[in-house]
């Protein structure tokens, strides 16, 4: 791992048109490390200038022949010599993300940056096979399909997975074509940053990837509003997507939806107890909760409830938090003093509403640093409608409830305005099948939990939002169909 001692952290700027520059207003913001609650540097702070500075080159570059007309072969080899830059400094790109989100740096380095890598070589091999059909039409009539390129693409990222959610947005877009406008969450710019880098080493053309940190506010606001920009990706909050839904209706952009969850981790009474133990505080637990999939219903037949809590909370309680930079860490700090605060806000509701606390609740202090630090929390006896079973807490907090037959449990599983994921623990294949179909959820997990795969599609039903990314899937949200007609008579 990188010598957080030898990481030069230089203060951020704007990457407009292919070049670093200032903001309009000369604003820069402190990115904070949540380890520490120290800054680490100062970003630019875009607004609503410089978000037309950086459309305006993303326009120029899709509209240039240079671009137009490049081979479909050569935006792939593009693609993967950004992989190449990203993997060049993938050790060095952990610590950062790290030292900027908080998560454990040894799931920063072996999930987050290989699968951002994985993410541009697969959309690499795409380039050159986005095709149209020919269509047996009646009549004297040659007619076919193109799948052309959308346009300028803005989109917009969560602080969860800051260089991932990235790659699963800029990767399939220039494949296809397009040009992007990246606005990296305010919490953790600094690894968007290190991708415009990337990209511009790799020769990836001037203005076909603009990354402007900034607020949602004023900079995402600047972004959706704008009327050049021809599509909105956004990953966050389904409160922020709404915005961005009614926003985007003025200028008919394209818009797709990845947003929160509140994901049904339904253990059954013949599941193999151990592995569900261990994949249920897995499910809780990784990045600290803060993931729009995780499992933070755990929904375990009546007949188990006692064996199946008291080994958990053996489990759970192992997850220590410790200084995310340490190879050994597996539960860091939250990403900012914001969020620990609502989550604490939850913690604290969830005891008024009368749920039993088993574990944990209170913030800690790691190597003498009042960072952003919780320890893993769960409660019992949790009814469906309190609110820490209703509501998306982003954080270490385990609501557990309980269920008397497998329809109860799809039932309690289905009852939430999100579907983003679920899973199900069973030795009996009929029964995962069974509960695996009728569960209202974009991915379902059977026996295992928060598997991903850049070819697998990624998105949710309900509040959870639309559209599909990763996959082929992901294609359809950055091209749009011709459809062409030749009279052959």
């Amino acid at each position: 791992m990188t010598d957080t001692a030898t990481l030069d952290i230089q203060p951020g700027r704007l990457f407009i048109g292919g070049e670093w520059q200032d903001a309009a207003s000369g604003s820069t913001f402190d990115t904070i490390n949540p380890a520490t609650a120290e800054p680490l540097t100062q970003v630019a702070e875009a607004g609503a200038e410089d978000v037309d500075r950086a459309v305006r080159a993303a326009r120029e570059a899709f509209e240039s022949d240079a671009w137009q007309n490049l081979d479909a072969r050569k935006r792939g080899k593009l693609l993967y010599a950004i992989a190449d830059r990203l993997e060049e400094r993938a050790d060095e790109l952990a610590a950062l993300e790290t030292m900027d989100n908080g998560k454990p740096v040894r799931e920063a380095r072996m999930i987050d940056i290989k699968e951002s890598i994985d993410c541009f070589r697969y959309y690499a091999g795409w380039a050159d096979k986005i095709a149209g059909d020919v269509i047996p039409v009646p009549g004297p009539y040659l007619n076919y399909t193109r799948r052309e390129p959308v346009g300028v693409c803005g989109a917009i990222i969560p602080w969860n997975y800051p260089l991932q959610m990235a790659a699963w947005k800029v990767a399939p877009a220039i494949a296809c074509g397009n040009t992007v406008v990246l606005k990296p969450a305010e919490q953790t710019p600094l690894t968007a940053l290190e991708l415009a880098r990337a990209a511009s080493d790799a020769g990836l053309p001037a203005g076909v990837l603009n990354v402007i940190p900034g607020f949602g506010e004023s900079a995402g606001g600047a972004l959706v509003n704008h009327p050049d920009v021809d599509k909105i990706a956004f990953t966050g909050s389904t409160a922020i997507g709404k915005l961005i839904q009614r926003q985007a209706a003025d200028s008919l952009k394209k818009v797709s939806l990845e947003l929160g969850g509140k994901s049904p981790n339904i253990v059954l009474d013949d599941a193999d107890i151990e592995a569900a133990v261990r994949g249920a505080s897995m499910a809780i637990f990784y990045n600290s909760g803060q993931a729009c999939t995780a499992g933070s219903r755990l929904l375990v037949h009546e007949k188990i409830r006692d064996e199946f809590v008291e080994k958990l909370l053996k489990r759970a309680a192992g997850f220590v938090p410790g200084d995310p930079m340490n190879p050994k860490t597996r539960l860091g700090p939250l990403v900012s003093e914001e969020q620990l605060d609502r989550v604490l806000g939850y913690i604290e509701k969830g005891k008024q509403e009368g749920a039993e606390l088993l574990l944990g609740g209170d913030r800690v202090e790691v190597g003498g640093k009042r960072g952003y630090f919780l320890n893993p929390t769960v409660f019992g006896n949790v009814t469906p409608r309190m609110t820490i079973a209703c509501e998306e807490i982003f954080g270490p907090v385990l609501a557990v409830q309980t269920f008397s037959d497998m329809d109860e449990a799809i039932q309690i599983g289905n009852a939430s305005e999100y579907g983003l994921a679920a899973a199900v623990w069973t030795r009996d294949v009929r029964k995962a099948h069974h509960v695996a179909h009728k569960l209202r959820a974009g991915t379902v997990w059977i026996n295992t939990y928060h598997n991903l795969d850049t070819a697998s599609p990624f998105g949710g039903y309900k509040q959870s939002g639309y559209g599909r990314e990763l996959g082929r899937y992901a294609l359809d949200l950055y091209t749009q169909v011709k459809s062409v007609w030749v009279n052959l008579a």
